[in-house]
This record gives structure tokens, sequence and C-alpha cells, in this order.
């Protein structure tokens, strides 16, 4: 297994180095989104004015404050708690943010499915998973809110965070098919079912 440090944006060779079981470290920005904001994005038609191209986005709605815009705050808002939310029902937009906005790594917890799984080696992409209940250390990761586009959509507005040291997070996903959840899923059936040979029950 193998760590990565990847100051964003990256290109397709770099997210085609990345396998399942890597471990990554990401510097410099990250964009926060979440489903509204899709929504928004690919089923009204709306564009945002950042260029996403090459970057990693986090699903999140963040906990923040507004306060005075500054060096430290120059879009106005602070981080008070920026955690992950569930991936699964955003399944169906990791394509167009690869193919329209040029994405290359998603960040969530929960995993993906088939359709994004597709999309990964298709474009070259990569899914990284953070363990829930994370949010208070992912916190420390981000430096600053640097910018926010579809403000009207807040908290699901499309955040840009200022970032050091985002990580480790580990490769769940990556370009060549590899799915962690597939390694869970077959040891958790292989477990069950020897649980119930044991105990005489068939399936």
């Amino acid at each position: 297994m193998t760590h990565h440090v990847l100051e964003m944006p990256i290109d397709e060779a770099q997210a085609r180095a990345l396998r399942v079981g890597d471990t990554v470290t990401l510097e410099r920005t990250l964009f926060g989104i979440r489903d509204a904001t899709q929504i928004h994005m690919f089923d009204r038609g709306r564009r945002t004015r950042f260029d996403l191209k090459g970057y990693a986005v986090i699903h999140t709605a963040p906990n923040v404050r507004r306060v005075e815009r500054s060096n430290e705050h120059p879009a106005g808002f602070a981080p008070v708690c920026i955690g992950t939310t569930t991936s699964q029902r955003m399944e169906r937009f990791t394509r167009p943010l690869m193919e329209r906005e040029g994405v290359r790594i998603v960040i969530g917890k929960g995993g993906l499915g088939d359709a994004s799984r597709a999309a990964f080696q298709e474009l070259g992409g990569a899914y990284l998973a953070i363990v829930g209940g994370a949010a208070a250390l992912e916190t420390t990761w981000i430096t600053a809110i640097e910018d926010v586009d579809l403000e009207d959509l807040d908290p699901e507005c499309l955040w840009r965070f200022a970032i050091q040291g985002f990580g480790p997070i580990l490769v769940a996903m990556d370009a060549h098919g590899g799915s962690l959840y597939d390694k869970v899923r077959e040891t958790a059936e292989s477990r069950r079912a020897a649980a119930l040979a044991a105990m005489g029950v068939s399936q």
C-alpha cells in the first residue's frame, strides 16, 4: 500500500495511480458539495463560477458561522464543524461531476455504487472514504473557507476550502474497478454463512 500526497488540482495519471487500500493526503484546495448543490447544477441547469477541473469534492453541508470578511475569513464564514455525509444518495451525480466539471476525486462515507465505479474507470477518478464521526478532526484540516458559490442554497452551497494536511484518507474505490466495499461485502457474507452453518441453520 502506498501513501500519496496530492497538491490539488491533479491530472488523470495521478488519479489512476491511486489503488484501493492506498492512503491520500490532500493539500491546497477542496470543494464542499451536497445533494441540493448537485440537483441545482445538473437537474436545474445552474452553473458554478468555480473551476473544478482536477479537484476533489467532499460530500458535506458544513456547520459554519458568518463573520466579518478578513484575511483569515475571506468569504465571511468561519468553519465550526465540517463533517462528511453519506455518499450513496448522490450516486447519480458522480459521472456528471467528472464529465462536465472535471472532478477527479470524490470524498464521502459509506461508499458509492456501480455507476460511480464505471465513471472512475472510464474517466480516471477515485473515491476516498472517511469514517463517520471524524468531523472534528476533518475541521482541523481546513484552514479557511476561501469562497462560496450558489450561496442561496446555504448550507448546501458550493464551498471552496483552503486545506492543509487533509488526511490520511483511505482509497476505497479506484480507476481500475477496485472497490473496498466488494471486499467488505464478501467477508460479511462469508462470516454470515459460517455463523449460520455453526448454528445448523440453512440459508
